[in-house]
């Protein structure tokens, strides 16, 4: 069976208005299904850690809901706002948001990243884009090598 590499970016959001979320449940489904490409982490330390922090919710037990539950996205981020009491702030999505947004790896590995996609633009710095060009350069490299 292929394993997939996720090509959906920390930049999209859902109906509920967080970025990453979608992402997240999608490494989360590939990952219950055995599915997720080998280099990546299920639920991670970076953007999957500020996601679930933001949104109140447990790492295990979300991971737990995916796996037994293998639910649709809209099924998850329903999911989401119950674990919130019903609701959640939009105060609190679009801090969210912009911290995603605004997060830059550090300038040795940015550095590194830019080189080996071939970005010539230093000015590129944040992790949402250098992340996603290293998506789609392993996608391109899974599919020719």
């Amino acid at each position: 069976m292929a394993k997939t590499i996720p090509l959906i970016s920390s930049d999209t959001a859902g109906p509920l208005g967080a970025i990453h979320l979608p992402r997240l449940w999608t490494k989360l489904t590939l990952a219950a299904h055995g599915q997720l490409a080998d280099d990546y982490d299920e639920c991670g330390h970076g953007f999957d850690a500020m996601t679930l922090a933001a949104l109140n919710l447990d790492r295990q037990k979300t991971i737990d809901f995916v796996r037994n539950t293998h639910p649709t996205y809209m099924q998850f981020e329903r999911w989401v706002i119950e674990q919130n009491g019903g609701k959640i702030d939009p105060a609190a999505i679009a801090k969210h948001n912009e911290a995603v947004r605004g997060y830059h790896h550090s300038d040795e590995l940015g550095s590194e990243m830019r080189k080996k996609s071939g970005i010539h633009d230093h000015t590129v710095k944040d992790a949402v884009r250098l992340n996603t060009v290293d998506d789609l350069d392993a996608f391109h490299h899974s599919l020719h090598h």
